[in-house]
């Protein structure tokens, strides 16, 4: 996770879910349900999925970045207003297929994984597809309408990778050394490269079958039963602190997992993860974050803790420390630094301070008056400083005019801006 995703945190912890957080994307209405159901609440079904110790058919993201899992003929979906899990027969978005799916896989790719003549040319531009398979068929759809030419044969679409697969992930350039697709099918995985159009057979004993898999965030998993597994390509090396339990974190089943929080990204999707899990050794509420030198600093009561970010976070040595000792202040409600700025700025009730990090030890400046009686949280970015309060966000074009303001800019919605809720 990157500094801005941190910065992101601290915000979505700030305002603690009080607002809809998985929006449909306009451009790709329809991605997950094409003719336009929309799933009912079901408390007693989510209940009984968190009771039970079975898992789940298929798990993928959508076209539109919502994470949804497969499971007999339902299919398990974020729904639009909020972090929560409905559930819907699968019939309603898919009624091509007509049973269960075996796996589930969403590709970006910047040309059509295969061409075909007979078919309109798409333009060289990043497209995503939706790939449901099923025996030894599969099902392509674009813009959440199955594809020209399908259904087709596996290996007609993916030469090379035999039917009956259990899973499915793509692999990026980054993690994979080229687009790959990664079939999993017992024991045996199947390594499609999406330029040359060839699969290889790779053997990951530590592994082991998979029944449905997952890439997030940069992350990937193999979900088994009610347990999953990360796992790291492409020789498939397993970091320690697995299985864990699905429940904990993919689906919100009541009385498990702590506070959670979301990360906005249409390619990565939107979904609540427990913040212990996360950020290790970290427990309550957070307060206040900043992101400065490679480090993410969350801050809670009057302590502070440091996390370096890169390969899953992990805490700095000595950390938590109190933050008068830190930072020279008593308490935060909220902290910001700007882009390529040493300077820090914590706010507190009606008034801010600025600390410049680079000292040893480091000192508060004097307090000055905002215009604004308190915030939730801040953040400050190459368009200038926003200031969170309630529904509603302050923006200004520089710290400066910030801290000459009479009087609080004009208030603006943050589900609007940044969470893409329709008005």
């Amino acid at each position: 996770m990157g500094v801005p995703s941190a910065l992101c945190l601290a915000w979505a912890l700030a305002l603690g879910c009080a607002h809809p957080l998985i929006p449909p994307k306009p451009e790709a209405a329809g991605g997950g349900t094409p003719h336009g159901a929309e799933p009912p609440s079901n408390d007693t079904a989510l209940a009984e999925l968190c009771e039970d110790e079975g898992g789940f058919d298929a798990a993928t993201l959508t076209e539109n970045g919502t994470m949804v899992f497969f499971r007999g003929l339902e299919v398990w979906e974020s729904a639009p207003g909020g972090g929560e899990l409905r559930s819907r027969p699968l019939a309603t978005s898919w009624p091509e297929l007509g049973g269960p799916v075996d796996a589930a896989l969403r590709l970006h790719h910047r040309e059509p994984p295969q061409e075909h003549p007979q078919e309109p040319q798409e333009t060289p531009q990043e497209q995503q597809s939706l790939f449901l398979f099923q025996g030894d068929q599969v099902w392509a759809y674009a813009g959440g309408r199955l594809r020209p030419g399908f259904p087709r044969r596996i290996e007609d679409e993916f030469p090379g990778v035999p039917g009956g697969v259990d899973a499915a992930v793509e692999c990026h350039r980054e993690e994979c050394g080229g687009e790959m697709v990664l079939f999993f099918k017992g024991d045996t995985v199947f390594a499609f490269d999406v330029a040359l159009r060839v699969a290889k057979p790779r053997s990951w004993p530590g592994l082991g079958p998979c029944g449905a898999a997952l890439r997030w965030l940069g992350r990937f998993f193999c979900l088994r039963g009610p347990r999953f597994w990360r796992f790291r390509p492409p020789a498939g090396e397993l970091p320690p602190g697995y299985p864990r339990d699905i429940r904990d974190f993919f689906i919100p089943c009541p009385g498990r997992g702590n506070v959670s929080f979301r990360l906005d990204s249409w390619r990565d999707g939107l979904h609540p993860w427990p913040l212990a899990q996360v950020w290790p050794g970290l427990e309550g509420e957070v307060g206040a974050a900043f992101a400065w030198d490679g480090r993410v600093y969350l801050i809670q009561g009057s302590q502070v803790s440091a996390f370096l970010p890169e390969r899953g976070p992990r805490r700095v040595l000595g950390y938590p420390r109190a933050l008068q000792d830190e930072l020279g202040v008593a308490s935060a409600d909220a902290a910001f630094t700007c882009p390529g700025s040493a300077e820090l700025y914590v706010i507190a009730g009606d008034r801010v301070r600025r600390v410049d990090l680079r000292e040893t030890p480091r000192r508060a400046g004097e307090p000055l008056l905002l215009p604004h009686n308190g915030v939730d949280a801040a953040m400050c970015t190459r368009d200038g400083v926003i200031l969170f309060h309630g529904a509603s966000y302050h923006q200004y074009p520089s710290v400066g005019q910030l801290l000459g303001a009479r009087r609080p800019a004009p208030p603006r919605s943050i589900a609007a801006r940044f969470l893409h809720c329709p008005q």
